[in-house]
């Protein structure tokens, strides 16, 4: 299963229905917790989900906001004695902060964490589902967004199959080793796209914004502010409703996820009214504990 389940959407302070922000992605055995603000343990208890699956952690950055729940959630994960390594990833100029949440309670530490800080201009890394990029964003302290892309695989075409009389076992065969006989994959299969995903919070415009959004399937993507806010969004480091909506408009996104929602705006409705205006496809206004699936992938072609 591959579906986004949202923990906490408020920016800056939490409200009576909106908990400091968390996000808990689900790629098949891969489960990566983003951005753990204040009072994610307990969001996960009310949407029925544990930490043990849990594989890595990443923060954007060190606002509470989205921060301040990682001092629970790895004390957690020592008490439940989740037996697998759980690497954090996180700004490395944030050390300082890094070590004061890491730490900032006595307990028994007995899980394998394992501290991954990102500097420079990108980050990539392998991980099972495929590879994690981080980039820096644009805010007032050093942030970094993150993408994950699945690697195109192959999917068996069964008329292909047929017509070079491949059935049964050597259809597995075939998948394995790349070849059976004369026939190779290539001849009885076509490509089957991999899926993406992306994760934006606090930050302005920047070409950063745009590159970690190219093509992906599902957006999750701040928008703090609406447009009759733009000047303060701009001048604090955010993105606006409208903004988010062009940015998935112009880097080819198939389905946004708004979130990181101020609160000084009662009405949600208002923040995908904005977005809509230039982003015509499939719109999630992220409300807590709700559950985002990823869309369908992308068929490919038969030639």
């Amino acid at each position: 299963m591959r579906e986004l389940i949202v923990l906490g959407t408020a920016s800056q302070v939490p409200t009576r229905h909106r908990n400091h922000n968390g996000y808990l992605l689900r790629w098949d055995d891969e489960v990566i917790l983003f951005d753990p603000g204040e009072g994610t343990q307990r969001q996960m208890l009310m949407a029925g989900l544990a930490v043990t699956p849990i594989k890595r952690i990443c923060i954007t950055h060190f606002h509470g906001d989205h921060s301040l729940g990682l001092p629970g959630i790895l004390q957690r994960i020592s008490l439940d004695k989740v037996a697998h390594p759980v690497t954090v990833h996180y700004p490395a100029a944030g050390q300082e902060f890094y070590d004061r949440l890491r730490h900032a309670t006595s307990y028994w530490d007995n899980a394998e964490i394992v501290a991954s800080p990102i500097e420079g201009a990108s980050f990539s890394q392998p991980i099972p589902p495929g590879r994690l990029t981080a980039l820096p964003l644009r805010h007032s302290l050093p942030t970094y967004g993150y993408r994950l892309d699945e690697p195109a695989g192959r999917r068996m075409v069964p008329s292909l199959l047929a017509a070079h009389g491949i059935t049964g076992p050597a259809v597995g065969e075939l998948n394995r080793t790349g070849w059976i006989g004369d026939v190779t994959l290539d001849q009885v299969s076509v490509e089957r796209p991999g899926q993406s995903f992306a994760f934006i919070m606090d930050t302005g415009l920047c070409d950063n914004v745009f590159e970690l959004a190219a093509g992906v399937d599902l957006l999750v993507i701040e928008s703090t502010f609406l447009t009759e806010d733009a000047a303060m969004a701009a001048m604090v480091g955010h993105l606006t409703a409208a903004q988010a909506g062009a940015v998935a408009r112009d880097a080819g996104v198939r389905k946004l996820v708004l979130t990181h929602f101020s609160q000084r705006y009662p009405d949600p409705s208002r923040f995908l009214d904005e977005a809509r205006q230039s982003f015509t496809g499939e719109i999630v206004a992220a409300e807590d504990l709700g559950r985002v699936r990823l869309p369908p992938r992308r068929e490919a072609t038969v030639g």
